[in-house]
């Protein structure tokens, strides 16, 4: 257990070791000052600010920060500008849209985009919405009625018109 010990502890002398929180905080700087749109591009502006990250480890934490690509371009979610009255910004994330029974719309998305597209509807603020769930492809938006859903649908078949 000693030498465990003074093994982490010569690792973290050595090698800058950052936190989750700060290695998310660096990605948010960097996403803000550029128009970063590639993750390789990320690990490679993170290791120079001095985090040990992989792909792997970059791609958890755009997932997690819930990151959006748009165009070519990562975006942070909190920084979208104002309510969103509609899904024009997340609309090239979003792969179908169907009704499952009369409360429940599930919403199929880009791997990695569910989060974004979720956050975005509950930015929305949209009356027939009652609440959003989402995983890492797929959200599920729960309506009060049968009508609030036929809204909510008719909203997302604007989408494809445009």
């Amino acid at each position: 257990m000693q030498n465990t010990r003074l093994f982490m502890q010569s690792l973290n002398t050595h090698h800058s070791i950052a936190a989750p929180t700060d290695r998310r905080d660096t990605l948010k700087r960097i996403i803000r000052q550029g128009e970063v749109g590639r993750q390789a591009e990320l690990v490679r502006l993170l290791r120079q600010a001095g985090h040990a990250v992989t792909q792997s480890s970059v791609s958890r934490d755009l997932r997690d920060l819930g990151v959006a690509k748009v165009g070519d371009r990562y975006v942070l979610a909190e920084d979208a500008s104002g309510p969103v009255t509609d899904l024009r910004t997340v609309a090239p994330f979003v792969r179908g849209v169907s009704a499952a029974g009369p409360n429940l719309t599930v919403v199929r998305t880009l791997t990695g985009s569910a989060q974004a597209v979720a956050l975005a509807i509950d930015r929305a603020r949209w009356p027939e919405v009652v609440g959003t769930l989402s995983g890492d492809d797929t959200v599920f938006i729960a309506t009060a009625t049968g009508r609030s859903q036929r809204t909510l649908l008719t909203r997302f078949r604007s989408l494809d018109s445009r």
